[in-house]
């Protein structure tokens, strides 16, 4: 079967925040048949090489299916944190949504 390409947001919605020098994300599945996907196509492994420039630490997959959903959570990616930190999102609001730009295969 072919497959094509989207970006995440067209299949999933994200949020994103702190905890000291820790960013989480929350990648939620637009439908329940999109929960596959993700699973399959956004990976600890994957997430990490798409913030390489940001994360210096492991990168850890938590599975939610009873909320079609995945948490990511990656270890000193915040510069140390929002009241250290001088980047411009000291407290990783904007990791979310940098994720939802990440493409993934779709079976067509």
């Amino acid at each position: 079967m072919p497959m094509r390409t989207v970006k995440l947001l067209e299949i999933a919605y994200a949020r994103s925040g702190d905890k000291g020098n820790t960013t989480n994300i929350g990648l939620i599945a637009r439908r329940p048949e999109h929960y596959e996907i993700l699973c399959r196509e956004v990976t600890a492994e994957r997430v990490a090489a798409h913030f390489h420039s940001l994360c210096s630490g492991p990168v850890t997959r938590y599975e939610l299916p009873n909320l079609g959903a995945l948490n990511f959570v990656l270890q000193n990616s915040l510069d140390g944190g929002g009241t250290v930190s001088l980047r411009s999102d000291a407290q990783g609001k904007t990791y979310g949504a940098a994720l939802l730009r990440m493409e993934v295969q779709l079976d067509s």
